[in-house]
């Protein structure tokens, strides 16, 4: 069972659908678009996403990390990943973290990305939580879309 959706974000990227694929698809270029990630571990040995494949991002500041794991991959359509575990105690409070990445091919050029995040609130903490953190969390996803896009475009317009 899906845990309750709570927000998205998108952004629309001047690039061929197969282009924003790949570039997402490489784990290796998280640091390169994601604001907060300073560094990535490939847990699993692999720098490409799958099923199954987990990884563990740094956080800018050096203090903590996150691990991510791609659960489902819907090839130019969908990634869905969740957040079994992080140092900040993220993941022990809002239950079932899920993310959706979708992709949506926009004529030629463009593609359309959204992200959606999903995730339960059963205790008051993890109720108080949301209220103050919804808003930062919306923000820091806009904010690595928009570096994705930027990253994106400036390598496709360089080729």
């Amino acid at each position: 069972m899906c845990p309750p959706f709570r927000s998205k974000q998108e952004v629309t990227i001047d690039a061929p659908l197969e282009t924003v694929w790949s570039f997402t698809m490489d784990l290796t270029k998280i640091p390169e678009f994601h604001p907060r990630v300073s560094k990535v571990d490939l847990i699993d040995g692999k720098a490409f996403r799958e099923p199954g494949v987990s990884y563990r991002c740094h956080l800018s500041g050096g203090k903590h990390t996150c691990v991510e794991k791609d659960i489902a991959i819907v090839p130019f359509e969908k990634i869905v990943t969740v957040l079994p575990e992080d140092t900040f105690g993220t993941s022990g409070i809002l239950e079932n973290y899920t993310v959706e990445t979708l992709f949506q091919k926009l004529g030629n050029s463009s593609t359309k990305v959204q992200i959606r995040h999903y995730y339960s609130t059963k205790t008051l903490k993890a109720k108080l939580l949301n209220l103050i953190a919804k808003g930062k969390l919306a923000r820091e996803t806009q904010a690595m879309l928009d570096a994705a896009k930027a990253a994106i475009e400036a390598a496709s317009s360089a080729r």
